[in-house]
């Protein structure tokens, strides 16, 4: 057992503690703020204050977990020895250069997006806003590489106290955005889009592919469902979860109609081989209650509870967001991550509780963070299939060293081999292979 002494227990300081020795270490511990009892006690000891007490090992408080409000915040950022670091600490007789607590706070709070920032066109908070980019550590899982720094310090001084190693785990996320290019798009939508085929973009060889897809002479190349299924099931310790985009059709939203027998068919059938979530439209946060009819349509087509989702188009805005799917059911969100750059939104890559800052509270929801998208490798970063996988493999690296989970986003259409996308499907499967090592 660890015992953790801090002058004043606040809902910061007990959800930190959570996040470090419950969900990264798994190590037992329990919090007093009695001196006596601190400094009497036989067990493994770790103090969080001003000042020392005792021989146990010491931490001390840079003063952001002891406050209640949201203040004006830029923790300064050093790289010492290699290891990026948040609110460094100087003087003399202390155990840590900075402090781990409020910087892993400050990361998985996400508290800079609780302050004055811009937003990209999409009202999106941009990675380019983040002290992670601007300092140059958005790859690097720096809130579980300061946990391991903690375990190391305490099996330094008391190598008997129990700590488990966290181990790696790979989890594959498909957004379903386009079930299919060309088929079952019904009458007015095909024709329309024929007549732009010619019309606007001049391209006959584009009208014969969809008479070629809709005569089923060919497979619609957006049809790649199988492929992934097939690739997943030799991966048996990965696990495979479909987020699927069922809102009203729209400028940012052009699903296939819920109504739609085949695709009704299709989410069934991808259900029986991956867990399934809801991609909540482009409209969700501007208009929350469509949540619960997107939801309820995907509960209907499967039989079941939808407990998962992920915001399409990454439409993330704090707090409101996860406010959204609280108050819709939902329990696991794995929107974390940014749609312009590759990286550690959070600082982390273990799923770890919602911490909603404005009312300075622990939630319910879980949030399950993701470094890479392969649009943004494409699309943002304008990669080749060659940078991407290179990509990949530095993530996965970095991710097993710590023992975190590595989560990542396909999309079922870009892996189609055609057009822009020519080559990622090779860059997917050596992703696949590497990550499943």
């Amino acid at each position: 057992m660890l015992l953790i002494h801090t002058p004043k227990l606040t809902n910061r300081l007990g959800y930190t503690l959570g996040v470090i020795f419950g969900h990264l270490l798994h190590i037992d511990y329990s919090i007093t703020t009695d001196e006596d009892l601190f400094l009497s006690s036989d067990d493994a000891k770790l103090n969080y204050g001003r000042r020392r007490l005792g021989d146990g090992l010491f931490i001390k408080s840079h003063g952001l977990l002891q406050e209640t409000s949201i203040e004006d915040q830029e923790p300064h950022a050093e790289c010492r020895n290699g290891q990026w670091i948040l609110y460094p600490i100087y003087g003399r007789d202390i155990d840590f250069d900075f402090d781990p607590l409020a910087a892993t706070f400050f990361m998985v709070s996400r508290y800079e997006e609780y302050l004055p920032h811009r937003t990209d066109q999409h009202g999106r908070f941009s990675a380019t806003e983040s002290i992670a980019y601007r300092e140059g550590f958005l790859d690097e899982p720096v809130v579980e590489q300061w946990a391991q720094m903690i375990a190391a310090a305490l099996h330094e001084r008391y190598p008997n106290l129990p700590i488990r190693q966290p181990s790696y785990h790979f989890v594959q996320t498909v957004d379903i955005d386009a079930a299919w290019s060309y088929l079952h798009k019904g009458l007015f939508r095909t024709s329309v889009a024929m007549l732009r085929d010619l019309i606007v973009r001049r391209d006959p060889s584009e009208v014969v592919r969809r008479i070629r897809v809709l005569l089923h002479r060919d497979d619609d190349p957006f049809d790649t469902f199988d492929y992934i299924i097939t690739h997943h099931r030799t991966m048996p310790k990965a696990d495979l979860i479909f987020f699927v985009l069922l809102a009203d059709y729209g400028e940012f939203d052009k699903p296939a109609s819920y109504l739609n027998r085949h695709f009704r068919e299709l989410v069934q059938h991808i259900g029986d081989y991956g867990r399934m979530g809801i991609h909540p439209g482009y409209r969700t946060i501007d208009h929350p209650s469509l949540i619960d009819k997107e939801r309820q349509r995907l509960s209907d087509i499967l039989h079941r509870p939808v407990k998962r989702s992920r915001y399409h188009f990454l439409r993330l805005s704090l707090p409101d967001a996860y406010r959204i799917l609280l108050h819709a059911g939902i329990h696991n969100d794995f929107s974390m991550g940014y749609p312009d750059a590759i990286g550690f939104r959070a600082g982390i890559s273990t799923p770890y509780p919602f911490y909603d800052l404005e009312r300075d509270l622990q939630t319910e929801l879980t949030i399950h963070p993701f470094c890479v998208m392969d649009t943004t490798l494409q699309k943002y970063l304008k990669m080749s299939p060659e940078e991407g996988i290179a990509s990949y493999r530095s993530l996965i690296d970095k991710i097993r060293i710590v023992g975190g989970t590595y989560c990542c986003i396909v999309h079922n259409q870009n892996l189609s081999d055609i057009a822009e996308w020519k080559g990622w499907r090779q860059c997917y499967e050596q992703m696949l292979s590497y990550a499943n090592q």
